[in-house]
């Protein structure tokens, strides 16, 4: 027996898939997220937390260290199907065991209301969640005591995996927590039972700061599906007021994108929308959240057309980015920071005087933007994605009340203040959203598309790898908007062979201008000429090259998604058949 055959990497009966950061957190395969995978990653954050300062987040040996998880079974239930996998849960409370920490087990509840809590007490914590992604993944999030890891922290902490993967899988097999299929040897046991005060914090945080405030008279339709807050929003809204009916309750998790809603899901909603019409008469909205509650969904309900339809009534439903611009302005924000892939209404509207540097997709890079903002000296800074996910940056007070930042995404307050907004000025949902300015977006994910032809999309039309700036075309020639340095001829050259073979594909055929402006922020964003926009970047959590649209109209932004993933010959399609020859 050759040296080392006995140890725990020698004896795994599985080739090991490291587990890798997302655009937020970690997420994989649920194939592939064995409890020694999971242990191992979150003992290295959990080290890398103990190694910070406190003023930068840092934590303690011996403090209480917070965890929570979503509805997703794999999150704290064991599964046995090829192979046994799970129970995330689990592995991550060992890992704050075994790092000195007191693991607290907070339960099933939204993303937001255990940072809210951890933050609140100066504690670190992880949430369990693959977030709105496929039923096959999962993954964690770690939070510092006083915010998000930043992509900062990436780079130490898979310094600190390596080493951590070194040392357990120099154990012998015999001495391991893990058997052969890297599982603990023992069984996953029970998690101890939930603390419920930080879900009873997060509706409180709510229901104190905008207390005084009603949605009494309105009645809403809360679609719960499988979202782990689909009971505290209900429970939310019936404190302001509002009558609350709840439909769609699903055991069988339900991967919600807000910012994909493609047409057969809005179908399931709006068939739950029409028997809830009927059978409660009319009603104000449809509200929902994905399945850790961090994105909202938010649909207007309008009476159907004419006394002779069949149906009652029609929702609409209203993109992430434009939901965070009536947030904002409820707020009275001075700052707003939003990643490039964002409605570029917001350029246009109230907040146009507000709209810091665009930033990245991701809420690292958004929480980065808004503490450039607080630096700056602006007191209201909020922040968004085109999911609607709502970051607060700054603490808020009015007539003696304080709302605490919450640097990470959001969505019960998105769904409040839209929904308070539209009942103080006594108007619908959709008129408050109709007010905006006229760009409309669309956003849809080609799944199942290998990361690597992403990547190589991304080359092909690029000049290159570490170009991240936007350039104009004046006439033929392109010159960087930003005019903190000159292009060199070989890049001038390339990109007019980029602008030329783009327009291969965003053709004139297919209703698309001339190419004005591209932005390389965060993938490859198009402008063109008649005010479309096309925005194709990889998903930073899953197989899935998406494609971002605007436009002038709602339909053209709808039909630009839609030729984009058609298939089997959409543009997407088409982009990839390029780099393949």
């Amino acid at each position: 027996m050759s040296e080392g055959s006995n140890t725990l990497r020698a004896s795994l009966n599985y080739e090991p898939v490291p587990l890798k950061f997302g655009t937020s957190g970690r997420r994989g395969l649920v194939a592939d997220l064995t409890q020694l995978e999971v242990y191992i990653n979150a003992l290295a954050e959990l080290e890398y937390l103990q190694s910070l300062p406190r003023t930068e987040g840092g934590i303690v040996r011996g403090e209480s260290f917070y965890f929570a998880c979503d509805l997703r079974p794999s999150s704290a239930g064991v599964l046995n199907e090829r192979v046994e996998r799970g129970g995330l849960a689990q592995a991550i409370a060992q890992a704050i065991a075994d790092s000195g920490m007191k693991p607290v087990f907070l339960g099933r509840i939204p993303t937001p209301a255990l940072a809210s809590y951890a933050f609140e007490s100066g504690k670190g914590s992880m949430m369990i969640t693959g977030s709105h992604i496929p039923f096959d993944r999962n993954g964690y999030k770690t939070n510092t005591a006083h915010g998000e890891l930043l992509k900062r922290d990436e780079a130490p902490i898979q310094t600190l995996v390596e080493r951590v993967r070194a040392r357990f899988y120099a154990q012998p097999l015999a001495e391991s927590l893990f058997n052969s299929s890297g599982m603990f040897r023992d069984g996953s046991c029970e998690l101890t039972p939930a603390i419920p005060d930080a879900a009873e914090a997060y509706l409180n945080r709510y229901s104190s700061f905008f207390a005084g405030q009603t949605l009494r008279g309105m009645k809403l339709l809360v679609y719960q599906h499988s979202a782990v807050g689909r009971d505290l929003l209900a429970e939310l809204l019936r404190r302001f007021g509002a009558e609350v009916i709840t439909a769609g309750r699903s055991e069988t998790f339900v991967p919600i994108d807000t910012e994909a809603i493609d047409e057969q899901q809005l179908k399931v909603i709006e068939a739950l929308a029409i028997a809830a019409w009927k059978e409660h008469g009319k009603f104000d909205a449809v509200v929902s959240t994905d399945g850790d509650s961090d994105w909202p969904l938010i649909l207007a309900v309008d009476p159907a057309d004419g006394p002779g339809s069949d149906v009652p009534c029609r929702v609409r439903f209203f993109g992430g980015d434009l939901v965070g611009m009536i947030v904002a302005d409820y707020l009275q924000a001075d700052a707003v920071v939003v990643p490039i892939s964002c409605n570029d209404a917001v350029d246009l509207g109230t907040l146009k005087n507000f709209v810091e540097p665009k930033t990245r997709i991701g809420s690292p890079y958004v929480i980065a933007g808004m503490q450039a903002a607080r630096d700056k000296g602006r007191k209201i800074v909020c922040g968004w994605e085109a999911n609607g996910g709502f970051l607060l940056g700054s603490t808020l007070t009015c007539a003696g009340l304080t709302l605490r930042e919450l640097p990470t995404r959001d969505a019960f307050l998105p769904i409040l203040a839209v929904l308070l907004r539209a009942k103080a000025e006594n108007v619908t949902v959709a008129a408050s959203f109709d007010a905006l300015p006229k760009r409309f977006s669309r956003a849809a994910p080609l799944k199942n598309f290998p990361r690597a032809i992403s990547q190589r999309i991304l080359a092909r039309f690029s000049p290159g790898n570490d170009f991240n700036k936007e350039i104009a075309f004046i006439g033929d020639r392109p010159e960087l908007t930003s005019k903190d340095s000159n292009l060199n001829g070989a890049t001038v050259f390339r990109l007019i062979g980029i602008r030329a073979e783009l327009e291969f594909f965003f053709n004139a055929g297919l209703g698309f201008g001339r190419i004005i402006r591209l932005n390389y922020t965060d993938g490859i964003r198009i402008y063109f000429s008649n005010g479309d926009v096309a925005h194709v970047r990889p998903s930073g959590n899953a197989d899935e090259l998406r494609i971002y649209a605007v436009a002038d109209l709602q339909t053209r932004a709808d039909f630009i998604t839609q030729m984009a993933v058609a298939e089997p010959d959409g543009i997407l399609r088409k982009l990839e058949l390029a780099v393949a020859q």
